[in-house]
């Protein structure tokens, strides 16, 4: 009995420690996935802004400034963007993976219930032999 049981426990043991390896490995692609999005966002923001700043330096005149401030404008513009759509991206990215935790932590605590009820019922029918060969004797 001791034996079944060791292996019982080496068992879920196992199915425990695969769970967890799958939820640090979904979590883990999450995080690479936004520190990428985070990155590739940063370095197109940075693009634009530097190319505008190409544009500003060339500025000999009043005139000039008045046609480049605009630009300058719609680049903020479109950087505030970007931003946005990406923390949106990395928001629905994060709650896809936690949805995927969670119903990976539902499964593993729905077959350990149903094992432990096993074990439970197993032991009882032992308990119950026992009791019947202890009033024969």
């Amino acid at each position: 009995m001791y034996t079944q049981m060791n292996d019982q426990i080496a068992s879920n043991t196992r199915q425990y420690a695969d769970t967890a390896a799958q939820i640090n490995r979904i979590a883990l692609q999450n995080a690479e996935r936004v520190f990428a999005l985070n990155l590739e966002t940063l370095q197109n923001n940075t693009n634009a802004a530097f190319a505008y700043f190409n544009k500003l330096l060339e500025v000999r005149d009043l005139n000039d400034l008045r046609e480049v401030v605009p630009a300058g404008v719609q680049v903020a513009r479109e950087n505030i963007e970007r931003a946005v759509a990406a923390g949106q991206e990395a928001y629905a990215g994060t709650l896809k993976s936690n949805e995927s935790i969670g119903q990976l932590a539902k499964g593993q605590f729905e077959q350990a219930k149903g094992q432990m009820e096993k074990a439970a019922n197993t032991v009882k029918a032992e308990a119950e032999k026992a009791v019947k060969n202890a009033t024969k004797a």
